[in-house]
């Protein structure tokens, strides 16, 4: 392998410096709280619970295996699936304003979710799935009419037809879940604190869950790399050296609107992740798409794994909404990292 081409691609020597700064990380948030860990006794604790070793009635066990681990997991699982959807998406649409939501497909899974927490609403034979289901379900039927709108207007599917259809489809949905939220009757706290996302009741089961999907459609956008590099200048230039425009479009667009149906049912609208990690990673590693993708798993991971942490110690024991800590400080980052880009322009 030449030195040009190891310097395109995710080197090793990277995998292991990321992933050493996502384990510190997660130890970090695994062992602060209102009641510290030392590190030792929460590894003690994990090792313990992974070999059957654990005993019954273990205070340390209890904190970190029942309650802190599974949360600091899901966050760490929503924020890399956040900002690899983000990333993607401004690529993909060559707008460094684009994220996960850009689509309208979040705005969708949000008002599913909202469905079905306020008015108990469930797929027919699948009442198990509830508000993750319907979540899905609707980012699917979202996805499916904003590209069928957008087909109807641009057969070509341009990005500015796609980006405006989807900015409309969101307005639309943000009403109607307005509206749902105003007759959501006695549940009416507990869909406005979802709508403020929240990882605080998040399982191993949920975790599990956002480790498939972020498996099965992170390879997706993490594979189309170079088709996104080819997009940066064009999808007029992406035609001629060969990548298949509309295909890719629907391949990353079907994997963004499953991620972030997956993300939205369990953690509730947590939003800027993936408008703000994808900026700062490319400070870090450069725009090429083959280093960005896998640098913004991680970044986006730690990035929420420590917004998390100061969502439930800042004002504790009172617990912030995890959307709305994302929103401060997401909001503070860009305007940083936007005001750092002009001066180097």
């Amino acid at each position: 392998m030449s030195l040009k081409s190891r310097r395109e691609g995710f080197s090793l020597r990277d995998y292991l410096l990321f992933s050493l700064a996502t384990l510190a990380t997660a130890l970090l948030c695994a062992c602060a709280g209102s009641v510290p860990v030392a590190p030792g006794e929460a590894l003690r604790a994990m090792a313990s619970a992974l070999f059957g070793t654990a005993q019954a009635g273990d205070p340390t066990q209890t904190i970190i295996m029942g309650l802190r681990l599974p949360r600091v997991l899901a966050s760490g699982l929503v924020g890399a699936s956040l900002s690899l959807c983000g990333a993607a998406m401004q690529g993909l649409l060559r707008n460094p304003l684009a994220d996960g939501s850009t689509l309208g497909v979040a705005s969708g899974a949000s008002l599913g979710a909202v469905m079905a927490i306020a008015f108990g609403i469930t797929i027919p034979g699948l009442p198990q799935l509830g508000v993750m289901g319907m979540a899905m379900l609707a980012a699917f039927a979202s996805l499916a009419l904003i590209l069928a709108l957008a087909w109807r207007m641009d057969a070509s599917l341009a990005t500015n037809t796609i980006i405006l259809v989807g900015v409309i489809f969101s307005m639309f949905a943000n009403a109607v879940i307005s509206l749902a939220v105003a007759f959501s009757g006695p549940r009416l706290r507990t869909v406005t604190f979802w709508t403020m996302g929240s990882l605080s009741s998040s399982g191993y089961q949920d975790a599990l869950t956002l480790l498939v999907a972020l498996a099965a459609c992170g390879a997706v956008l993490l594979l189309s790399g170079r088709e996104l590099n080819a997009f940066a200048v064009g999808e007029d230039n992406a035609r001629s050296v060969g990548v298949n425009v509309r295909g890719v479009k629907l391949r990353v667009m079907v994997a963004v609107s499953v991620l972030i149906g997956v993300c939205v049912s369990i953690g509730g609208t947590i939003g800027f992740v993936g408008l703000v990690t994808p900026h700062m990673a490319r400070l870090i590693v450069g725009p090429n798409h083959r280093r960005l993708l896998p640098a913004v798993v991680f970044s986006g991971a730690i990035f929420l794994m420590l917004t998390d942490l100061a969502a439930r110690t800042i004002l504790s024991p009172v617990e912030l909404p995890l959307g709305v800590v994302t929103s401060l400080i997401g909001a503070v980052l860009f305007v940083v990292i936007f005001m750092r880009t002009r001066r180097v322009r």
